[in-house]
């Protein structure tokens, strides 16, 4: 579904992330671990196209997406859920997910069915401006959002960041049970090694912009090169 070979990003004349090989399969669940500041989020704005790739490819579902503008990634399937949830704060639950339906065409179209099985949460909240959500409602709602534009890749840049444990736990079953039932595919970008590991088939280790392990999720439980280049929170 996606692969990176010898891929470098940055900001103006200075690169961040060099040489990274990555792939993602269809319907896999692959997560990104690093700390603060090592490139992991600047790895998905690349992705997504905010960022020029300095070098390498990108192929995304079998067709080279290297230079292609970000609103084409977006049509062609790629969705992305930010760091913070980032979420519009002054309009309705509803109002954040029907945005979320301009995604994938670039029309207005209606919120999917299945949303409401994933989120119960949220339908009693459509009327409720989003910024009065919880943190742990707010993030539910930035992956709802960004599901309503129907893609076939889904990145997420910590998910699990200024949560409660008990949310973090539902957010791991619900993005389980959408992989299993959707078959969508999905990069986790994640300092949480519990969380990724507990939802993700196999990972890479990024630090200093490089990818520096790799592996299944019982290797990144148990690699001291895992642990060496990872921050633990308290949960």
């Amino acid at each position: 579904m996606l692969s990176l070979s010898g891929v470098d990003l940055g900001y103006g004349t200075g690169t961040i992330c060099r040489s990274i090989d990555l792939s993602v399969g269809a319907g896999e669940l692959v997560c990104l671990l690093g700390r603060n500041g090592v490139g992991k989020t600047t790895l998905l704005r690349g992705l997504i196209g905010i960022l020029p790739c300095l070098a390498g490819q990108i192929i995304f579902d079998e067709a080279e997406i290297t230079t292609l503008p970000d609103h084409l990634r977006a049509r062609r399937g790629i969705a992305y859920v930010p760091q913070g949830r980032m979420v519009f704060s002054k309009l309705t639950v509803q109002e954040n997910l029907l945005s979320g339906t301009l995604i994938g065409t670039g029309k207005l179209g209606s919120i999917p069915g299945h949303t409401f099985d994933y989120f119960p949460v949220l339908k009693s909240r459509l009327k409720q401006a989003a910024g009065t959500l919880s943190g742990g409602e707010q993030q539910m709602l930035a992956l709802a959002r960004a599901l309503a534009g129907r893609p076939r890749l889904l990145l997420l840049d910590e998910p699990s960041e200024g949560i409660q444990p008990s949310i973090v736990q539902e957010i791991a079953q619900i993005l389980n049970r959408i992989r299993i039932e959707q078959g969508l595919a999905m990069l986790l970008v994640e300092q949480n090694l519990k969380f990724a590991c507990s939802i993700a088939d196999r990972g890479y280790v990024i630090e200093k912009g490089r990818i520096v392990a790799s592996g299944e999720r019982e290797a990144l439980l148990q690699d001291h090169i895992v642990r060496e280049h990872l921050t633990f929170p308290s949960h």
